[in-house]
């Protein structure tokens, strides 16, 4: 496979290297994620309510989707996107902080997939006041996690100050 890049360089890549670079990338760092709520919400029970909402939009968009892939995942958030646009658009801004990060990790990783995130992010409004609040708490803290109940389960010494221990 070859890939042109915006300096006019093409370089030609093994698929089997393509591949292994692609899971390195985007199964091994956070902050590549192209799962578009684990941004917002972590891998806490808030996300499920998420991907549900998610599947409902696009089932009403008569967008049906398998169960090989999660709702929020890039490729199908800009598939819905192309099929309604002005709903899709307002979806993709709804995830603007996560995309954001997703855009700057890739480009500070010099990855080959650094171009697409531009290109999408070039088609939203700019970030301002919220939009890069969040962005900044996302690089600094990461996803949320999950807190409720998880007490009764976590050794003393591992518990937060403000729960105290349960005896």
């Amino acid at each position: 496979m070859s890939l042109s890049f915006r300096d006019g360089a093409q370089r030609r890549t093994r698929p089997g290297q393509l591949a292994a670079d692609y899971v390195a990338t985007f199964d091994h760092r956070k902050r590549c994620c192209l799962f578009l709520t684990y941004y917002a919400h972590g891998d806490t029970r808030n996300r499920g309510m998420a991907l549900l909402h998610l599947k409902q939009t696009y089932a009403a968009a008569g967008l049906m989707l398998t169960d090989e892939e999660l709702p929020d995942h890039l490729a199908v958030v800009l598939e819905y996107a192309a099929i309604a646009p002005g709903p899709g658009a307002a979806l993709l801004a709804e995830h603007r902080a996560g995309l954001e990060l997703l855009r700057l990790a890739l480009r500070d990783a010099s990855s080959p997939w650094a171009d697409i995130l531009d290109s999408i992010s070039a088609t939203l409004p700019p970030l301002a006041g919220d939009h890069r609040t969040a962005v900044a708490r996302l690089a600094a803290q990461g996803p949320p996690a999950e807190q409720v109940g998880l007490a009764p389960f976590a050794p003393p010494e591992y518990m937060p100050q403000s729960q105290g221990a349960v005896r």
